[in-house]
């Protein structure tokens, strides 16, 4: 594989949802792999990596992860109770997965190809009835959810936001998190809110 020069080694935390870029994911951690996982990445300051299950459970046996994830970045931890390890990551960019392994705890890390991200483009304005609601969603739940700044002049930005939150199962997730393209992404989540009349106007 080509891209494998530009590959990196990290290890792959497989869950039931999926993290976007910029996005936040509180974590809940008991089980000793992703304990010391945790560990280790907030000791180096090093990531993880955030891949929706594709077979399997967040708990017990390896699950399979989708080949398409997004860096997490520890930035707050709490371990009030014992054995329960509190975290609040960051997403970075998105990856691919070039190969994965399975370690002597049964962790996962793969070596992954990180993905560029678009430049900023302004959101075009077919499609700028969106952003009423997400405004509004944002002003609600405040910025422990959404970390500032708030880009909502960046069509890449408002996509990923969107994303989050809309009411679909974690499979359409995975799928607007997979296209490259900002704008098809946005033109679905748009026809999406336009189906369940949750555009304003």
């Amino acid at each position: 594989m080509s891209h494998a020069i530009d590959a990196v080694e990290i290890p792959i935390f497989p869950l039931g949802t999926v993290l976007f870029p910029g996005g936040v994911l509180p974590l809940k951690l008991f089980e000793a792999r992703y304990l010391d996982m945790a560990a280790r990445c907030m000791r180096s300051n090093s990531p993880f990596g955030v891949c929706l299950i594709s077979e399997g459970g967040e708990v017990g046996e390896p699950a399979v992860p989708h080949g398409l994830g997004t860096i997490a970045r520890i930035v707050d931890w709490d371990m009030s109770q014992p054995g329960l390890l509190f975290i609040k990551t960051l997403g970075g960019e998105r990856f691919r997965i070039v190969e994965r392994t399975l370690q002597r705890d049964r962790l996962q890390t793969a070596r992954v190809v990180p993905l560029p991200e678009p430049a900023p483009q302004p959101v075009p304005d077919a499609l700028k009835g969106a952003l009423p609601l997400l405004e509004a969603i944002i002003a609600d739940t405040g910025t422990a959810s959404f970390p500032e700044p708030h880009r909502f002049d960046d069509a890449t930005w408002v996509g990923y936001r969107l994303a989050e939150i809309l009411p679909i199962p974690s499979l359409a997730r995975q799928r607007l998190l997979e296209l490259d393209d900002t704008l098809s992404r946005l033109e679905i989540i748009h026809q999406y809110l336009k189906q369940h009349n949750l555009l304003e106007g």
